[in-house]
Order: C-alpha cells, then structure tokens, then sequence
C-alpha cells in the first residue's frame, strides 16, 4: 500500500454560508446537480482546515510536500487534529496520491470510501469540479454525489484524456488523489 496522508477540510452542501458562491449557484455554475455534498480536496471549495507554525521546525515534518508544492496533506492523523481550526463539521480525509491500483476495497479503520479525485499539480484545483467542465473528456454523470470518480480505471482513463485533449489547460495536468472519509469526526460536533 502507498502512505497515507491526512487533512481536515471544510465542508460544501447545502448548508454552506461562508464567503464565496453558495450551493445552489455552484450547482447551477458545475452542473453537477446531482451532487449531495462537495467531498474534495480543492482547496477553493474545500478549504484546509489545518494550521501548521511554519516558524516551528517540528511542524515541517508534518507537511507533504510534492515539487516545491505544499499539497495541503500531512503524514499524521494526530497533527491534523492538534492543528485544526475548530469547527462543528468538517471532513476528515486519509487520502493517497497517485495509487497505483484500485483503493476501493481498502480498509481504513474509522474511515469509509469516497472516491478519486484529479487535483492540479499545484495541489489546489479539482479539475472535476473547479474548472467548469470538460465536455470532451468527461460528463457531470462520470462523478458520485460527492463529485468524485468511483472507479480506479475511469479516473485514470479520465486523467488521460484530459491531458491528451486540454494539452496547454495548467489545470488539466493532474494526480489521481484516492480519498476515504471519517465516519464520525466532522461528521457530528465532537464537542
């Protein structure tokens, strides 16, 4: 198995009030309609909730950094906790960057599978569902109600073919970023 990584985001439904655009305009602007809530790791759309002391040398260790790129994933389930901002609800991701064989059947104790997401290489923006489609290469009906890809093999062909028909779109060049979420924490206030 790859490492796994962890990281607290935000959450996007239909309860969402913070700054930016609400559900129902995402919606309308995404077309993906179907979706019941935004389980990403877009960090416009599902902002990170951890805060680490960059001034603190023992917060580096804690940081995954792929490129020069700070991914918003650490290397402990125990540090995002420390270092999240407090909220109510939140999801709470284990994730894996660029598998190299289907996550779906792997278990992950207190997490439940949600699926593939494609995430530029700045590790910022979902080219699912951050850069308004791409018709060519995939359709609304591709994604589950979190606005993730189900199935290894179609995010893969997916991630493929969004290189070889956007070649000069920045956004379109991406890793596959496998995601399971917390079954409790986030999901209830812990309080």
């Amino acid at each position: 198995m790859h490492d796994i990584y962890y990281t607290a985001r935000s959450t996007y439904d239909k309860d969402h009030n913070e700054d930016g655009m609400s559900w129902k305009k995402y919606l309308e602007w995404s077309r993906l309609i179907h979706l019941k809530e935004l389980v990403s790791v877009d960090s416009m759309l599902n902002k990170v909730l951890v805060k680490p002391d960059r001034n603190q040398e023992e917060d580096w260790k804690y940081l995954v950094i792929d490129n020069y790129y700070e991914t918003g994933f650490f290397t402990s389930l125990d540090y995002v906790l420390r270092r999240m901002e407090s909220k109510e609800k939140f999801n709470l991701l284990a994730i894996v960057i660029e598998p190299k064989q289907d996550c779906k059947n792997v278990m992950l104790e207190g997490f439940e599978w949600v699926g593939y997401d494609l995430l530029d290489k700045e590790y910022t923006i979902s080219a699912l569902t951050n850069c308004g489609g791409f018709d060519e290469t995939s359709l609304p009906a591709d994604l589950n109600h979190f606005g993730l890809i189900d199935d290894y093999g179609n995010a893969s062909t997916i991630k493929q073919r969004l290189l070889e028909n956007n070649p000069d779109e920045y956004h379109a060049d991406t890793s596959i970023i496998a995601i399971w979420r917390h079954i409790t924490l986030g999901r209830v206030n812990p309080g």
